[in-house]
């Protein structure tokens, strides 16, 4: 068995996080190496991941993300480990959140971008894998290392912050969407406190906001990789209760993972 698999009990299904032998359905790997945070469940006292993992129900997760995968016919799973080329052949997209500062990573100390990883996923995208890599903003995440694999792409995560906001000033959070836009509808999507973006050739903005970049897209080879400066899809912000009835989030992610399924049916 996989060393790295991992089966965890989630929304009432027991769910393998690795690799099965169904072909016929996209895999979505999301990355638990990178971004690695760990703490203590309250009920059982066993450490356990959090932040941006399928497994985590609570606001900062992303369980919803992932039903949202499942729902389209995608198989979802995690992989704790730098992936490797053999990790790749089982991945049609791969999902970097948030990588850790050492404040925030288990045991104090991140797990950053290394130039071997950097080699297989530039060659898996080249060959028809789908990139996702979503930052966070200053102080939030770790950028000199992330940004040595986004501008493989022509995309650099600019170490900054915008749309920031106190309390329940979510006006102060909107992304309104432009007609004609690749991945969303004319929609307004809340993303707080996010990174801008520098772009140059491969990669094309396609998501503003302040009427600065937070959003790009670069086809490279047969693959894409998709960029954006937040983590903005998680629970708290597409779960219906916190944010007031005119951001559609939900909606938003739901096109977002369309999207992203549709460029896996184009290789």
């Amino acid at each position: 068995m996989n060393k790295n698999i991992v089966k965890t009990l989630a929304l009432g299904t027991l769910l393998t996080f690795g690799f099965s032998n169904a072909q016929n359905k996209p895999k979505v790997v999301l990355d638990n190496f990178f971004n690695n945070e760990k703490r203590e469940n309250k009920e059982t006292k066993v450490l356990e991941s959090w932040h941006y993992t399928w497994n985590d129900t609570t606001n900062g997760g992303f369980s919803m993300l992932g039903e949202l995968f499942q729902k389209e016919g995608a198989e979802i799973s995690t992989l704790t480990t730098a992936p490797s080329k053999n990790d790749l052949r089982n991945a049609n997209i791969y999902i970097i959140v948030d990588p850790d500062i050492d404040k925030e990573a288990y045991g104090g100390k991140a797990n950053l971008m290394d130039a071997k990883t950097i080699k297989n996923l530039e060659k898996w995208v080249k060959n028809g894998g789908v990139l996702v890599l979503l930052s966070n903003d200053n102080g939030n995440s770790e950028f000199e290392h992330f940004n040595k694999l986004a501008e493989k792409f022509g995309i650099y995560f600019n170490d900054d912050s915008i749309n920031r906001l106190k309390g329940r000033e979510f006006e102060k959070g909107a992304v309104y969407v432009k007609p004609g836009n690749e991945v969303f509808s004319e929609l307004k999507l809340y993303m707080k406190e996010v990174s801008t973006i520098s772009v140059k050739v491969p990669a094309k903005p396609f998501l503003y906001a302040e009427n600065q970049v937070i959003g790009a897209i670069a086809k490279v080879g047969k693959g894409t990789v998709f960029a954006l400066g937040d983590p903005w899809c998680y629970n708290e912000y597409i779960d219906g209760k916190k944010l007031t009835e005119d951001f559609s989030n939900y909606e938003g992610t739901e096109e977002w993972v369309k999207w992203l399924l549709k460029q896996v049916s184009k290789k």
